[in-house]
């Protein structure tokens, strides 16, 4: 008995949402392969209806694996947050970590993580970590005696850090938290991530842990953050909702939202 709940403990459901993404999903899936991490993993793919090859290519690789827990979920297209949201009410794990069709894990990105998640005497639920290039800037400060980042809503209304493959959190999270909002397409997961520091601990480890997209910027290359004009609108909702849930003042939803008018203006020549 001792043996099961401690596997369970131990166990990270890895969360993958895949649409048309052939030409990445094997080396997603290789990332986690070659964690470091000793514990177990179970990996969850939703296959949001795509028209490629990405299906077959993972019924292959998983019996090519036999050794690794890897479900593959099939449905008709209905966006990436329906993908992640399907894929973690099937999650057995104590432990969820979200991971891109078209992102990396470093090897000791899990084990990294979790090593911080165990410490009882820290009482993280939700861990992030710097990806790709990635810098850790204003407002955003080192605590000297975690060596981590406190990661609060308003930090996050004036800089959304986090990017959503380097995520991993309890699976508690969700009782107070929901899941992600299947309305909203374009910044989904800093709407996610506002809504978990309303009861749960935030923090990100100053590392780089996460290879994103082929190491793409975070604004408008490719994907759905291409889109800036949508994302901006996306981010004005977040801001809204803020206001609206009691959790920032008038003032400083106007002074968020000014603030974001302004980055959105200066963008596309940053």
């Amino acid at each position: 008995m001792k043996t099961a709940i401690r596997e369970n403990m131990e166990l990270v459901s890895v969360i993958i949402p895949m649409y048309n993404a052939g030409k990445t999903i094997i080396r997603t899936l290789d990332s986690v392969k070659n964690q470091k991490y000793t514990g177990n993993f179970e990996i969850i793919i939703v296959d949001d209806g795509s028209t490629d090859q990405s299906a077959e290519l993972v019924k292959t690789y998983i019996l090519e694996n036999g050794n690794l827990d890897i479900r593959l979920i099939q449905q008709r297209n209905s966006g990436v947050s329906t993908a992640r949201n399907v894929a973690m009410k099937e999650a057995h794990g104590n432990f969820i970590a979200l991971l891109d069709a078209d992102d990396e894990w470093l090897p000791e990105k899990t084990e990294r993580q979790m090593k911080y998640l165990s410490d009882p005497e820290l009482k993280i639920d939700f861990l992030v970590s710097l990806w790709n290039n990635e810098r850790l800037t204003f407002p955003y400060f080192i605590e000297r005696k975690t060596g981590l980042v406190k990661i609060s809503l308003k930090q996050l209304l004036l800089k959304i850090t986090g990017q959503t493959s380097t995520a991993i959190f309890r699976k508690e999270v969700l009782q107070k938290t929901g899941f992600f909002d299947e309305k909203q397409k374009y910044s989904e997961d800093a709407n996610f991530w506002m809504r978990v520091t309303e009861h749960y601990n935030m923090m990100l480890v100053p590392e780089r842990l996460v290879l994103a997209g082929g190491g793409k910027k975070s604004f408008g290359v490719s994907g759905l953050s291409a889109n800036l004009k949508e994302m901006e609108k996306g981010i004005q909702k977040n801001i809204r909702e803020m206001y609206h849930s009691g959790r920032i003042s008038f003032v400083e939803y106007l002074f968020y939202y000014t603030v974001s008018k302004l980055k959105y203006a200066i963008r596309p020549f940053r």
